[in-house]
């Protein structure tokens, strides 16, 4: 009789023991998103508003905490700051003045998406979408294109025929 109390058991003891690591892995994981960012570069021609994209999956209301949008190449590196619900305007590179932003209305969807308006060569670089509270950042790359010129054909006289050569695209 003790024999079979053993075996019949066994399986309850495996079952609960599988029943209590998985709640215990739900515990752990509970209510922790992952702050996501584009896997590519993103490519912005001089002139361009752009949109870095970064945000929270599944989405988490960041509205009420620090957001940080930096570059570790410029000094200072603070390309945009959110605390207390506002942007933190004395700390922010110059250059970002006027032409870094957040979406606002987005942040309680976990939406931390950097818009940068008038894009210029400068700021070609590496970006850092960071949340201080979670210690979770992601990169993004942005590439700056010049504007091409448009193409254009030259023919020339010859002198000593007279006539046209073949058109050149300069």
């Amino acid at each position: 009789m003790q024999q079979m109390n053993r075996l019949s058991m066994g399986p309850q003891l495996r079952t609960t023991s599988v029943l209590v690591v998985h709640l215990l892995l739900m515990h752990c994981n509970r209510g922790q998103s992952k702050l996501i960012g584009p896997s590519q570069p993103i490519v912005a021609t001089v002139g361009d508003d752009i949109i870095l994209p970064c945000h929270l999956e599944p989405a988490v209301d960041v509205a009420a905490k620090t957001l940080e949008w930096t570059r570790s190449d410029l000094d200072p590196r603070f390309v945009f700051v959110w605390r207390a619900a506002q942007d933190v305007l004395n700390i922010k590179n110059p250059a970002y003045i006027g032409r870094s932003s957040l979406f606002t209305d987005e942040l309680k969807q976990g939406n931390i998406s950097l818009k940068l308006t008038k894009v210029k060569p400068a700021d070609q670089g590496r970006y850092r979408c960071y949340i201080p509270d979670n210690n979770e950042d992601s990169l993004v790359e942005l590439v700056v294109e010049l504007l091409s010129s448009v193409p254009s054909i030259s023919t020339q006289t010859s002198q000593s025929f007279g006539f046209l050569s073949s058109p050149k695209l300069l």
